[in-house]
């Protein structure tokens, strides 16, 4: 049996053309090729049109699941609880700790409604309310994934959404009853055995079975990610998630298997998955390189490790933790583990990243499973501007503007002078009918 090798890319943050090469090492342009773009057009098209009979097509064709009526594609709540009563008593109680734990979680997330009265009687504010139905998507491509499950559906729930729909696409026989154990846990309402852009197509757009939804979360493959894009404005998104990734800054102090295993776990999802390790001690990242190479024949991923590591792996060396930081920043990582003495200190200097994590104990997979901050974050370096998946994703803020007489009366003068300077003359006439006589 051939055993996979690991050529690991190193690079120095000093050396003159680094900018350039860390670049070219990211290669974020998401670029997708035309006739991915219009085969997921056609099917998104196709679900619109011909609904349920389509979804059923796409799902025989793609997914392999020979359902030949949408009954065959449909989870009620009584299923997925007799999977959560089916589940080995060790995978209860650890599913049912994560779950707690990301309800609590997300439970300090949840904003109020607020109200403020100005002297002359007028009232402002913000009315916070729910989204009133969500779609999320599971991934299932590669492996089962019952924590995303948890991830996506508890902060809705917590959000109170007044109904959850999960589509997850189903390969895996025996992990079907965690999928389904992990809904019931959330408080999914139904399921669709379904993936894909057809998923995707369904929850947009609804069909005779599936509803149509006000929003749709959750990570999928490339084919998931361009169907979100174009149904985009028909319903609301979380965000486009790329290949997941993990940054480690490390000021050589932490066991190097330890940080081994770390970059393995995160390599392990997918050939395109990138880990980097940024290090102030060349011979620290040399250790941790051997580290990697002694424990690769051990893993039972290890062909998709070899993948990654070799073709999207970086290994750089920074003069001093605050050139490290500065470099995470260039990264903008989903997730950035600062694995160093004085996490606290080096926090200061980090402007960006989807999750952090602190401390040579805190290692991503706890983010992953069950430390309490969902785990859909940010890729691709859009944590320069966007945020992890939370409760605010799965509600909506209106403004509340209640004008009294008086009030109404000094707003007017301002805003008619200002509808005229832009040539809106029913603006401003429509301030003045409220001016006292």
């Amino acid at each position: 049996m051939n055993k996979p090798a690991l050529d690991i890319s190193f690079l120095s943050a000093s050396q003159p053309d680094f900018s350039d090469r860390l670049a070219t090492a990211l290669d974020r342009q998401m670029l997708v090729s035309e006739q991915v773009t219009e085969q997921v057009r056609a099917i998104l098209d196709d679900t619109r049109s011909r609904g349920d009979e389509a979804v059923l097509e796409y799902t025989r064709r793609f997914d392999g699941l020979d359902a030949r009526d949408t009954v065959g594609l449909t989870v009620e709540r009584d299923r997925m609880e007799q999977s959560l009563a089916r589940l080995p008593a060790a995978s209860a109680k650890a599913m049912r700790h994560a779950a707690e734990r990301i309800r609590r979680y997300h439970e300090a997330q949840k904003q109020d409604s607020w109200q403020y009265a100005e002297d002359d009687g007028s009232v402002y504010g913000q009315k916070v309310s729910a989204l009133e139905r969500v779609g999320i998507y599971v991934p299932g491509g590669k492996a089962s994934y019952p924590s995303s499950v948890l991830m996506l559906a508890i902060p809705a729930s917590v959000a109170g959404v007044r109904e959850i729909i999960a589509t997850v696409p189903l390969a895996w026989g025996a992990g079907n009853d965690m999928v389904f154990a992990a809904a019931a846990l959330a408080g999914v309402d139904r399921l669709y055995t379904i993936g894909g852009a057809q998923a995707i197509g369904a929850l947009a757009y609804g069909t005779g079975t599936v509803p149509k939804v006000d929003k749709i979360a959750g990570p999928g493959n490339i084919y998931v990610t361009v169907a979100k894009k174009l149904v985009f404005g028909e319903v609301g998104i979380d965000m486009i998630a790329g290949p997941t990734e993990l940054t480690v800054i490390c000021d050589g102090g932490t066991d190097p298997d330890w940080i081994a295993m770390d970059l393995f776990s995160q390599a392990e999802h997918d050939e395109q998955a990138q880990s980097i390790l940024i290090a102030t001690d060349a011979a620290y990242l040399e250790a941790v390189a051997e580290a990697m190479r002694r424990h690769l024949p051990d893993m039972e991923r290890r062909d998709i490790i070899a993948a990654s590591v070799n073709e999207r792996a970086l290994f750089i060396l920074a003069d001093d933790l605050e050139q490290a930081a500065a470099v995470s920043n260039r990264i903008a990582p989903e997730h950035l583990e600062l694995s160093v003495e004085d996490p606290k200190a080096l926090l200061e200097h980090i402007e960006h990243a989807g999750a952090i994590f602190m401390g040579r104990y805190s290692a991503e997979v706890l983010g992953d499973y069950c430390a309490g901050p969902s785990h859909v974050l940010p890729t691709s370096g859009t944590a320069r501007f966007s945020s992890a998946l939370g409760v605010p994703d799965f509600q909506k803020r209106s403004s509340i503007i209640h004008c009294s007489a008086a009030g109404a009366a000094t707003l007017a003068v301002t805003a008619a002078e200002l509808g005229r300077n832009e040539n809106l003359y029913a603006h401003a006439k429509s301030a003045e009918y409220r001016l006292p006589e």
